[in-house]
């Protein structure tokens, strides 16, 4: 058994829709008290409002992780709320598809100021009530995407992906004495309506490079962001953990066909 995270305060940067809601949710079921940012108000308190019968409170922020101080205003808001800051889930995130040839200089920028510079913004936001807490838990979404394997299109979302994970293995070194771990989440393709964006074809010829037949879920990934949150995790810090049915496994299709 867990030891219960009831009563525990967590930020979702990202929280109103795809993987961030699911890590929401997940939170919100565990007791945790979830204060979800996302630019729309409108799809916040369309999350806060299905989210409402879980045992933890959810409420909402509008905020843009790429202002550093609208990520101050965020943890001094979840603090205020809840009454302290003990895990912070860094999700928000963008993916436009790109060739490298048609990348401009700002597509770059965009992706790189909410996928790294976004993350890096909120954990330094929240390192003084993470340490507070005696337990701080920084948990990113990142992604196999860019760390693991790579896709025509998304080059500077890969680079922005694999940056994050640069940016942990040292962060989890400094804020280690300070009782504070810094893990990552790496999601396959998992079932968002972003990827239902991508059209029947894509989702087809996804779930057939996933040896376990399907795609993911935001359960998922809320399971796993939810055990590194746990006292149990206290001792893993510095990781990356791929969630993904074992897509990064077979060399090719060709492996799939022989199972």
């Amino acid at each position: 058994m867990f030891t219960s995270l009831q009563g525990r305060s967590a930020i979702v940067t990202g929280g109103s829709k795809g993987i961030g809601r699911g890590i929401a949710e997940r939170f919100a079921a565990a007791g945790v008290n979830v204060l979800i940012t996302a630019r729309n108000q409108t799809d916040i308190d369309a999350a806060v409002a299905d989210l409402a019968d879980q045992p933890g409170t959810v409420s909402g922020l509008s905020a843009d992780v790429t202002n550093p101080e609208d990520c101050r205003r965020v943890v001094d808001a979840a603090v205020a709320r809840h009454g302290g800051l003990d895990i912070v889930c860094a999700n928000a995130g963008i993916f436009p598809a790109g060739r490298l040839e048609e990348l401009t200089p700002e597509d770059i920028e965009q992706v790189l100021s909410v996928n790294f510079k976004g993350t890096v913004f909120i954990v330094q936001a929240a390192l003084a009530p993470l340490a507070a807490s005696g337990h701080g838990r920084v948990v990113i979404t990142s992604s196999i995407t860019g760390p693991i394997t790579g896709y025509p299109g998304w080059s500077h979302y890969g680079a922005s992906k694999a940056a994050q994970l640069g940016f942990l293995r040292t962060a989890a070194m400094e804020l280690a004495t300070r009782k504070i771990t810094v893990n990552a989440v790496l999601p396959g393709n998992v079932v968002t309506e972003g990827l239902n964006e991508m059209g029947q074809d894509y989702l087809d010829q996804m779930t057939s490079a996933v040896p376990v037949g399907r795609l993911g879920t935001v359960a998922d990934i809320g399971n796993a962001a939810l055990f590194f949150a746990t006292d149990e995790a206290a001792y893993i810090t510095g990781q990356a953990l791929a969630v993904d049915g074992g897509q990064i496994l077979p060399e090719s299709h060709l492996a799939i066909a022989e199972l």
